[in-house]
């Protein structure tokens, strides 16, 4: 029996389309990170980009569970001496929701260029419409609540 590897010239990437409406946020990215990555497929490879290309509708309306919209933190530093920042959650989806998701998945993916090139793969908008209408993407139904 050999071990067969994928080769990128292997994978047919499709575009598939979430809709976020109601849906938790860490539930939703974990997810949606096994599709980016690919893990979803029986030719998975953890060295190879094998996974699709997602586009998440309805950014504004995912929801946090228990009181995490008004006590989460998202954390970044500016690189100066004392340059820590700090928002609540409940600020950030009022302004820029797509950060929230995009920094849960980020979160799951590999910290490496395999994890920057599939998370490229993302596309995330605050309201129903994309302009990705072009590449046919199938809805994809997630089983979560």
């Amino acid at each position: 029996m050999k071990t067969i590897f994928t080769k990128k010239t292997d994978v047919e990437q499709k575009w598939h389309i979430i809709d976020a409406d109601g849906l938790v946020v860490g539930r939703l990215a974990s997810q949606v990170a096994k599709v980016l990555r690919g893990k979803n497929k029986p030719i998975f490879t953890p060295n190879t980009d094998t996974g699709d290309f997602v586009i998440i509708v309805n950014a504004d309306k995912a929801r946090f569970t228990g009181n995490k919209l008004e006590q989460k933190t998202y954390y970044h530093h500016s690189g100066y001496t004392g340059g820590i920042k700090k928002e609540v959650a409940k600020d950030i989806m009022e302004v820029n929701p797509e950060r929230i998701l995009v920094s849960a998945i980020r979160g799951m993916l590999p910290k490496n260029r395999l994890g920057r090139q599939q998370l490229s793969k993302l596309k995330v908008y605050r309201g129903p419409d994309h302009p990705h209408k072009a590449q046919n993407p199938e809805t994809l139904n997630l089983n979560i609540q």
